[in-house]
């Protein structure tokens, strides 16, 4: 298990370099500055974190226990992506002055976004801690 100061470093390193990337990704496809988006993406973010906490708290009380099947990991990283959306949709609708289905597929394409990347990022992460984990316990 990941001791907290290993969760903190994982959570503001995937949270940065997130923003970093879809910022001026979505700044560029959406024609909304980067101040504008770079807030909204802030905000997301920030909603992520919290929402994070609390979804994965109610989900172990569901299902307690560490090993999960692959339908209950679906079943959490969907509810996870699910109840987020549900919940940012009228802000991005509302900050960015657009429709809901303009905003739907704006957050459609930050949750797919973050997916792919949260797979890409946890893998290296992983791969890197056991890599230094390995080379203490040798050297």
């Amino acid at each position: 298990m990941r001791s907290w100061q290993e969760r903190v470093t994982h959570t503001l390193l995937f949270e940065t370099g997130g923003l970093i990337m879809v910022t001026p990704l979505a700044s560029w496809l959406t024609g909304h500055g980067m101040g504008e988006i770079g807030v909204l993406a802030l905000g997301l973010a920030t909603a992520a974190m919290l929402w994070n906490l609390v979804w994965n708290r109610v989900f172990d009380i569901w299902v307690p226990t560490r090993q999960r099947s692959l339908g209950q990991r679906a079943a959490q990283a969907g509810g996870f992506e699910l109840g987020l959306l549900i919940m940012t949709l009228p802000v991005v609708a509302w900050w960015l002055s657009i429709g809901l289905v303009e905003a739907f597929w704006l957050d459609f394409g930050f949750m797919v976004f973050f997916l792919i990347y949260a797979m890409i990022f946890n893998t290296l992460f992983d791969y890197i801690m056991r890599q230094r984990l390995a080379r203490g316990k040798n050297g």
